[in-house]
């Protein structure tokens, strides 16, 4: 197949990159959003994501069709350095919870929940730590951010591509939990027991508010348990991506013990 070269910034299709990576109402409009770099894409593919186009720097070598582009193009193009040379336009997934309905036969799935998460790198960086620690499923709940935000996909390192993900309203995510028989762990520091006092073995959603204000009342009022980490220094908050890491590896540490 003979190489397209785009040599100008000002092409149609590198533009629509550009607006594609700045804006999420694009990104929701045309069903439509930006992976950059090898492992990414890979990761992308890997988990059934359809690729649309695929750009290449000037001289690398791809076994897949794809347009080339010059390294000022390419610069134009990236949200960030070090990609690799490539950046692919990836047709999004659905993410309702329906999608989540093969988890309910698993007689003990661990999810993870966001309530407004708002930082696009938090999102990423939990997602990467469920992908690491295997969770079942992470559920978004009236987001403030998108998932295919270029940061959240930086971030996540692939991470967004591969746990299986849904996104709602609280009140919807409440519902869909009590309907399955999941228990409802609620990360908050009033009224609350240290996490490693509570069985994770069962079923469980650990449930994870904004840094700036915590959880709003129908999570803690749903819960089965409100849980909190420890402060024992002059600080009363860790990051979100923080917390929702020690509590998910929390909830692996249990499974694993009680395997033996």
């Amino acid at each position: 197949m003979e190489e397209t070269i785009i040599s100008s910034v000002q092409n149609a299709r590198i533009k629509h990159v550009v607006a594609l990576q700045q804006k999420s109402s694009l990104r929701r409009e045309e069903g439509l959003f930006v992976v950059e770099g090898q492992r990414e894409i890979e990761h992308c593919i890997a988990c059934g994501y359809e690729i649309k186009e695929l750009f290449a720097l000037e001289g690398l070598a791809i076994d897949r069709p794809h347009s080339v582009v010059t390294p000022q193009v390419y610069e134009k193009m990236a949200y960030r350095g070090s990609t690799e040379g490539m950046i692919a336009v990836v047709k999004c997934k659905s993410h309702s919870l329906s999608n989540l309905s093969p988890l309910t036969p698993h007689p003990s799935p661990l999810i993870i929940v966001l309530e407004s998460v708002e930082k696009p790198g938090n999102l990423g960086a939990i997602l990467r730590s469920a992908e690491a620690a295997g969770v079942d499923a992470l559920i978004v709940c009236d987001p403030l951010t998108d998932l295919y935000n270029p940061n959240v996909i930086r971030a996540s390192i692939g991470g967004v591509f591969c746990v299986p993900t849904a996104v709602c309203t609280s009140q919807e995510c409440i519902a869909f939990l009590k309907e399955h028989g999941v228990r409802i762990l609620t990360a908050q520091l009033q009224d609350s027991y240290e996490y490693y006092d509570y069985d994770m073995t069962q079923a469980t959603a650990i449930v994870m508010g904004t840094e700036s204000t915590g959880l709003t009342d129908q999570w803690r009022q749903a819960a089965d348990a409100h849980i909190r980490i420890p402060m024992l220094g002059r600080l009363d908050s860790l990051n979100v991506s923080v917390s929702a890491a020690i509590l998910m590896y929390e909830a692996v540490r249990q499974r694993q013990t009680s395997k033996f």
